[in-house]
């Protein structure tokens, strides 16, 4: 499949292109010559015209100046037009109030629709009209990436990143995905987008990408959106292997032996990066791993087991605070062994031998045990293998030694199977209790 956009894509993106360029004269007489220019203040009464515009051609015009405008502002500039943005379009509490006496008075179609529309904010028709123009889909998605980094700060605008959030998960859905294969001849254009991206195994060179690419057992696979045909959502990359592995570093090593596709058994997901910041706790659906070991098996038929070699990114920060707890650790010997390892930013393989047996137990309690507020697993690369209906299946020590993997979680990894057959049923297990569903090798580590 191509990798510039589709005839039906480019089709619809012609039409808009035109329908935008007829309506950028009307935009340059209602606002200026100098329309292409702008700060925070003048964009948000660009907002309003927006949000009370009819005209198809206007409207679409100025979404895409607004964007435009958007770009060029500075960081300060930003923030006060996203503020602006949150507070000036926000839903009207006398109104929201009068549609309920309406409905509760007289129920109906109308009264109840008439509720819903007061309860919705603004906010949400402004996106989904600034998002009328070519390429304002990725420039969004570029805003709520901004805004994310405001959060933390600017607290209220968690107002309008639900409202972001709310739409980008029905125009994210795993219906508008589609899955390529990405190898040492896709355009180089996206092969620097999967350097760029890899936020797992970090891409030292041209020659590592390669090396990832390019033998025989080795599969890459990207999830792309109809709206951001050259910008990768997902990319998952894949080694065959005749074993599931426990370490990561046989993986990437640089004088490792390529085997035969036809040779290999097991099919090992070592790298899963989500690539748009802007999507941060959008779900794309459940499923997308099973999607790529079908298309694998389709390919590979010898391939009979679907394996992750993951991470633990939180269990070092879990473990750090924990311990600090009256009771957590069973012995002062434990303790020991564990500030062993933090006396020095490399530990030896001896201080990790030593202190192994009380990392394999808290590693479990950590993966089994350790909830969040909503009750859901406290790992981030455990909700999402849990949530695609994988089981935890083996604990690795000492498998990642880098000073990520050491930063992380000392170097400990994990295997995730996924049992083509049984991944809808360990997916109902999860969403319906939060479920870890794990193999008795991992609960025998308790």
């Amino acid at each position: 499949m191509s990798f510039r956009s589709g005839g039906n894509v480019g089709f619809l993106q012609d039409l808009l292109q035109n329908v935008m360029d007829q309506g950028r004269d009307l935009v340059g007489r209602a606002f200026g010559s100098d329309s292409q220019k702008g700060n925070g203040e003048t964009l948000t009464d660009h907002l309003k015209s927006l949000f009370s515009g009819k005209g198809e051609a206007s409207g679409v015009a100025l979404a895409h100046t607004i964007m435009q405008q958007y770009r060029q502002l500075g960081p300060e500039e930003k923030t006060a037009f996203l503020i602006r943005f949150n507070q000036q379009f926000s839903s009207d509490p006398e109104a929201i109030r009068t549609a309920f006496r309406n409905f509760d008075t007289s129920p109906s179609t109308a009264t109840l629709e008439a509720l819903s529309a007061a309860v919705e904010p603004p906010r949400q028709e402004v996106i989904r009209r600034l998002n009328l123009a070519p390429g304002n889909t990725l420039g969004l998605v570029r805003m709520r990436e901004d805004l994310l980094a405001r959060l933390q700060q600017h607290g209220d605008l968690a107002a309008l990143d639900s409202d972001f959030a709310h739409l980008f998960s029905s125009w994210f859905n795993r219906g508008f995905l589609m899955i390529r294969r990405i190898d040492w001849a896709t355009p180089a254009y996206i092969l620097e987008k999967i350097i760029q991206y890899e936020a797992v195994h970090a891409i030292e060179s041209w020659d590592d990408l390669r090396r990832r690419l390019e033998p025989a057992d080795r599969r890459c696979f990207a999830f792309f959106h109809p709206a951001l045909v050259d910008e990768p959502l997902i990319f998952v990359e894949v080694a065959l292997t005749r074993t599931i592995p426990d370490a990561i570093g046989p993986i990437l090593a640089v004088d490792r032996k390529p085997i035969a596709p036809g040779e290999a058994t097991t099919a090992v997901f070592y790298s899963i990066s989500n690539c748009q910041k802007g999507l941060a706790r959008i779900s794309f659906g459940n499923f997308l791993i099973k999607q790529v070991a079908e298309e694998l098996k389709r390919e590979i038929p010898s391939l009979s087991t679907f394996v992750t070699l993951s991470p633990v990114p939180g269990f070092r920060r879990w473990l750090s605070e924990a311990s600090q707890e009256a009771g957590f650790l069973d012995d002062p010997s434990e303790a020991d062994a564990l500030a062993t390892l933090d006396d020095s930013d490399s530990p030896t393989k001896q201080s990790l031998d030593t202190a192994a047996p009380v990392l394999r137990r808290l590693l479990a309690r950590y993966l089994l045990q350790a909830k969040n507020k909503t009750g859901q697993p406290l790992d981030p690369v455990a909700r999402f293998h849990l949530g695609n209906g994988a089981r935890l299946e083996r604990l690795n020590l000492s498998a990642d030694l880098s000073a990520k993997g050491m930063a992380y979680s000392y170097g400990a990894m994990v295997n995730y199977l996924y049992d083509l057959a049984l991944v809808e049923e360990n997916h109902e297990r999860y969403a319906a209790g939060s479920e870890v569903v794990a193999s008795a090798g991992v609960h025998r580590s308790l």
